[in-house]
């Protein structure tokens, strides 16, 4: 039988296939020693955070070689955006870091908005930066959730969900949907906040001030979990800045890097917060920095209240502006019953305007950008590229979990094969934006 395809075997079911991937079969090679062995770990929820595939060759306990495997969550939510306007595209880049679909609304539409030479009304941007920090408080606490869960801490787990809980209940109070919000929209954001955003708001930050102590309570000063977490996954400076390492995994090894300070984007330069950092460079000090970045995180959305003021929240240019006047109604939302009853009784100019507009989109001036925002994860930036229509031609993110997990070997191999585990729930890596 020819050798180009697989190796296959009659059943009563009919053929079967053995298919090896890859660079499996040299792996495999590499390892005919008595003394070691080749095992997979995942894909598989808890562990491997979801969809990621690690091939382990070990000695007895220890890990040789690591290899990362991933893939299993291919969507192909780059090229859709090639075949959708450019605000349609804000519904599938949500998808991509499904923990802070916030992120990656935010990095696309800044991405939009350079290419359309525009900047959104200061309202919407003071609600983008409140939407951002409520949403990094969630992504840190299912870190620590599922981290938890795979060390064998489940109250981390059932607390850290409780938690994100009433940051999603908050979310689908202010935006509509608890998670892929596609709220953040080019020219500014789809419509303003609830009359009631202050109270509500401020009685989240009121709760979650007061529950944040019970996590120092309850994992900082906590022996098991510091042993499990301390000196492992050790991950220097100058290793991070020679694989592209960003976000906490950086901060925890000393350097300052945060583009909410360094290139500041959407009146971030206006706060006052502390960027944490640690020069332990393990998981320990990723988890210090993540608790501690949950606290900037209320700070800045304490300063924000302060500062929202009444104004548009979507550019004045209505080729751009889209879509029109939002209202609750008995379907959920939809456009409110005045604009429907202008474009449908009154205008025939405001039909065609809003038919061509929801259905072709805007033009977008010819060029490419690449825009870079600070992900709970690290550096999330976005590389558009516009033909003049209006599609984008294209669409390329450099994603922060994506990156970051090359660091998996330089992390893992020499230690045991239980602090694999620890040191993956450390990077929080999240498939979807992997893959994406």
């Amino acid at each position: 039988m020819s050798t180009e395809y697989a190796e296959s075997r009659q059943t009563t079911e009919g053929p079967v296939y053995t298919v090896s991937g890859g660079d499996w079969d040299d792996v495999l090679a590499d390892a005919q020693h008595d003394d070691r062995m080749v095992i997979n770990m995942g894909p598989q929820h808890p562990s491997t955070h979801g969809v990621l595939r690690l091939v382990l060759e070990m000695e007895g306990e220890t890990v040789t070689q690591l290899r990362s495997v991933i893939g299993y969550l291919h969507t192909g939510i780059e090229k859709n955006c090639e075949y959708r306007t450019w605000t349609q595209g804000v519904t599938f880049v949500t998808r991509m870091d499904y923990l802070a679909p916030l992120s990656n609304e935010m990095g696309y539409c800044l991405a939009v908005e350079k290419l359309l030479g525009i900047e959104a009304p200061r309202r919407a941007q003071l609600i983008r930066v409140l939407l951002l920090e409520i949403n990094r408080i969630g992504s840190h606490l299912v870190y620590i959730a599922t981290g938890g869960m795979e060390l064998g801490a489940t109250t981390a787990m059932t607390l850290g969900f409780r938690e994100r809980e009433e940051v999603l209940h908050l979310l689908e109070h202010l935006t509509g949907l608890r998670m892929n919000h596609a709220f953040i929209r080019p020219g500014g954001v789809a419509q303003d906040l609830p009359d009631d955003y202050d109270e509500v708001v401020s009685a989240f930050v009121k709760v979650m001030e007061e529950r944040l102590p019970l996590y120092d309570k309850l994992f900082t000063g906590q022996p098991i979990w510091r042993n499990r977490l301390k000196g492992v996954g050790y991950l220097p400076v100058d290793a991070c800045l020679a694989l592209g390492v960003t976000g906490p995994v950086l901060r925890s090894a000393g350097l300052p890097w945060d583009l909410r300070k360094t290139e500041p984007y959407s009146a971030y330069d206006e706060f006052t917060f502390d960027i944490p950092t640690s020069t332990e460079a393990d998981c320990w000090a990723r988890y210090l920095i993540r608790v501690e970045e949950m606290h900037q995180s209320l700070r800045i959305i304490k300063q924000v209240l302060k500062k929202l003021e009444p104004g548009p929240v979507m550019v004045e240019d209505k080729k751009i502006a889209w879509p029109a006047q939002l209202s609750i109604s008995s379907d959920g939302m939809g456009n409110s019953l005045e604009h429907v009853r202008k474009i449908m009784g009154q205008s025939m100019e405001s039909l065609i305007h809003h038919f061509k507009l929801v259905t072709e989109g805007f033009h977008v001036p010819p060029g490419q950008v690449y825009v870079p925002v600070e992900s709970p994860r690290g550096e999330l930036g976005y590389h558009l590229v516009s033909d003049g229509g209006t599609r984008p031609m294209r669409v390329h993110v450099r994603e922060p979990s994506f990156v970051n997990l090359q660091s998996m070997p330089a992390m893992s191999e020499g230690g045991l094969v239980a602090d694999v585990i620890a040191a993956v729930a450390s990077i929080d890596p999240v498939m979807g934006g992997v893959d994406r």
